[in-house]
């Protein structure tokens, strides 16, 4: 797979109006929430790109839909990276990558944090490894990144609004122009224009 912006749009295109597991709301509208949320924040394009792009790993898997539920870990923060990585410098990429991580770490350092999970991410939370145990916890935020993935994660997590309305991809186009590697990749714009 070619790994450009029009691939992730396409991405959302195809697949981002199947159900985000057991939740309320498509992955599309997942996506399109948890990156509004860090854009209202005033985050960077770096997290908001990762806050929109940091379930594109159940886009491209084949497991079929809300795996967990049948007892499977898609494991869904890795396989997206290698697509990911062609585009996006770490900033973008580890954020993603430690995103599950991120759970496990909030569920150990915050006692209210677990009340505040949905019944689907407690199941898929089983199935990821459960909660850290405290010196697990201290190696993970040592982590470089691992910051943005807590706040990825808490974005993540309130991003399950059923009929939240939210601004489009397109809006995320210039973030996500913004992140790019520089070497390379063309741009896309919202518009389609001739050069």
């Amino acid at each position: 797979m070619i790994a450009t912006i029009e691939t992730i749009i396409q991405l959302f295109t195809e697949k981002g109006s199947q159900l985000y597991g057991a939740e309320a709301v498509s992955q599309l509208e997942h996506a399109l929430q948890c990156a509004t949320l860090a854009q209202n924040a005033g985050e960077s394009n770096e997290l908001i790109t990762a806050c929109l792009l940091h379930d594109v790993g159940h886009l491209i898997h084949n497991l079929g839909d809300n795996a967990a539920t049948r007892g499977i870990d898609d494991r869904h923060e890795y396989r997206a990276i290698p697509l990911l990585n062609k585009m996006f410098a770490p900033a973008v990429t580890e954020p993603i990558r430690l995103h599950v991580a991120a759970k496990r770490y909030l569920c150990q350092v915050n006692s209210e944090y677990w009340s505040t999970l949905s019944s689907g991410s407690v199941r898929s939370l089983e199935l990821q490894g459960g909660k850290f145990s405290p010196e697990a916890a201290e190696t993970f935020i040592s982590q470089p990144y691992a910051e943005d993935a807590v706040k990825l994660r808490i974005y993540d997590d309130q991003a399950k609004v059923a009929n939240l309305q939210t601004p489009d991809l397109n809006h995320f186009i210039p973030s996500l122009n913004a992140c790019l590697h520089s070497r390379t990749l063309p741009q896309t714009s919202p518009i389609n224009s001739k050069n």
